[in-house]
């Protein structure tokens, strides 16, 4: 049963899996080599179908994480901007009453806390980037990890119809 147009499709995943392992009894119990061989090959692809499936979840939750990091990291970057916002208008107000080098003095203050809350907006964003570009890579890492599973499958399907036809001489 090599003939490309008899050959069935194969389930992935744990069922993929499980179909294959019930083939590949049958086809002991039953002493046919190809059942077996199908089950065997079935098994395989249910596996490399389970494990590229739990890596591409994997990627996603690393990547909804790293959302997750960016946005804390810019709600937290708004609260600093209205608690520095919030502390130079007091401090306006105090450097109103108590003239004009004090004016200078609360402007100077809320300069530095302005930059330094930029400057930390600014880390905490390109931390969030990294993390967010690192997940990405876990993705395209994944996918990748997928592809070769699959590919490996299907070498291994080919092998097998090789030997196959060699046995069938």
């Amino acid at each position: 049963m090599t003939d490309r147009a008899n050959e069935e499709r194969t389930t992935g995943g744990l069922v993929g899996k499980a179909v294959g392992a019930a083939k590949k009894a049958a086809g002991s119990l039953r002493g046919d080599q190809q059942m077996q061989r199908e089950g065997r090959l079935q098994e395989a692809q249910g596996e490399a179908g389970r494990e590229a499936s739990e890596r591409e979840r994997q990627a996603e939750r690393a990547e909804a994480q790293a959302r997750v990091e960016r946005e804390q990291a810019e709600t937290r970057v708004e609260l600093e901007k209205s608690r520095a916002e919030a502390e130079r208008v007091e401090r306006e107000d105090e450097a109103e009453e108590e003239r004009s080098e004090s004016q200078r003095q609360a402007d100077l203050d809320a300069r530095r806390e302005a930059e330094d809350a930029e400057a930390r907006r600014r880390s905490e964003e390109a931390a969030a980037e990294r993390s967010l570009e690192r997940a990405e890579g876990q993705e395209v890492e994944a996918h990748k990890e997928a592809a070769r599973l699959e590919q490996e499958a299907r070498r291994a399907e080919a092998r097998a119809d090789t030997i196959d036809s060699e046995e069938g001489r």
